[in-house]
């Protein structure tokens, strides 16, 4: 059998039906053995998934020109930290750092971007010492760049700059919640060699709360997940963060378009081999086990701890605002491989590939509230 699969069943057995959350918690993230803690597994064309950083690097490029935008607004710090959390195989950060170091190096606007490299501190938080040694291979000489830590909370002291992530919230486990007369919550429980589904009292009063604060009304047999953790992750974030920005990548929606009669199934999906499936209960700890994110708890949560929000757009509009045409001139303008980049490049912005699915925000602690570019053709954050 499984390990994992039979830690699962163990714990089961010592203290009853767990939350769907804690099943989800343990399939992704049980050390040595979860998804995401595993030292096999494997992110991207070879794996379950890819991200926009396997796309294209001009992913990569653009989120590189956002930092330095972030650093300008900032008034160029002498020290701005770029904090990158779930990294997953390294992609992200080796096209940041080589948009950067290969522009630095051209006569325009050189003085710029070499001010940005100087002032530069990347840091990428990574809880997986597979993952780590995969980054630094992927990484090569650009590691010299880049410092390691396992959480935020290695993080000698508070840090000026940025801290960003690209699919990361989608990954945190949810409670799942059903309404039967009033709202339940999905247990997990193990009887006759199968994972079976319970219907309890919800094990938090929290969800309750959750339901009355985003104004969420659903109708008998409604299915959907409930992501606490966000509220967790974002008081993290504060605790750390002096002044800067907080730049979220993922595919969601804002309550309103979460809960609504499209979805009363839920949005719970997982991938194995790049094929998905709504079936948590078979290849875990193998394979990934995803929920939408609901940004207007984003928004909400982290205005009320001091990280205001700037903006929430589509990736496309986000990429196009932020001037993704005049990135594709100056990289390939003339390259015989045009055709075949441009043909690539589409997956990040239009709506059939990622560039309507996952969307932007970007969020601020600090004095006043900076204007994005990203931000300047179409911005979204009034619909949260």
């Amino acid at each position: 059998m499984n390990l994992l699969k039979q830690k699962i069943i163990e714990t089961i057995r010592s203290k009853g039906p767990v939350t769907f959350k804690s099943f989800m918690d343990m399939a992704l993230y049980y050390p040595g053995l979860g998804y995401y803690t595993s030292p096999g597994s494997v992110i991207g064309r070879k794996g379950d998934f890819y991200t926009g950083s396997h796309l294209h690097p001009i992913f990569g490029a653009m989120l590189g020109r956002q930092l330095m935008e972030m650093w300008e607004q900032m008034g160029r710090p002498e020290d701005f930290h770029a904090v990158e959390i779930g990294g997953g195989a390294g992609y992200l950060c080796k096209d940041i750092l080589n948009y950067l170091c290969d522009s630095s190096q051209k006569n325009e606007p050189s003085n710029k971007i070499t001010g940005f490299l100087k002032s530069l501190k990347y840091v990428m938080v990574e809880l997986n010492p597979a993952f780590q040694k995969r980054q630094k291979e992927i990484l090569g000489e650009l590691g010299g760049r880049v410092k390691w830590i396992k959480s935020l909370n290695d993080l000698s002291h508070k840090i000026n700059g940025c801290i960003f992530s690209n699919e990361l919230l989608d990954a945190f486990p949810v409670h799942i919640v059903d309404m039967r007369d009033e709202l339940k919550e999905v247990f997990v429980n193990h009887i006759s060699g199968d994972f079976m589904e319970q219907i309890q009292e919800v094990s938090d009063v929290r969800l309750t709360d959750y339901m009355n604060e985003f104004s969420i009304q659903i109708t008998e047999g409604y299915r959907t997940e409930i992501n606490l953790k966000i509220r967790d992750w974002l008081n993290e974030i504060s605790s750390v963060l002096s002044e800067g920005f907080l730049l979220t990548i993922d595919y969601g929606y804002s309550a309103k378009e979460y809960y609504s009669k499209e979805h009363s199934n839920g949005t719970l999906l997982c991938y194995y081999n790049h094929q998905y499936n709504e079936n948590p209960y078979k290849n875990i700890g193998n394979q990934d086990i995803t929920a939408h994110v609901n940004f207007s708890s984003l928004k909400k949560w982290g205005e009320e701890i001091g990280l205001n929000t700037i903006g929430y757009s589509p990736q496309g509009t986000f990429l196009v605002s932020s001037g993704i045409d005049d990135v594709i001139t100056e990289l390939y303008s003339g390259s015989p491989d045009y055709s075949f980049e441009i043909s690539k490049i589409k997956g990040l912005i239009l709506p059939q590939g990622l560039g309507e699915s996952h969307k932007v925000m970007i969020q601020y602690k600090g004095k006043g509230l900076p204007e994005m570019r990203g931000f300047s053709m179409q911005n979204q954050a009034g619909t949260l």
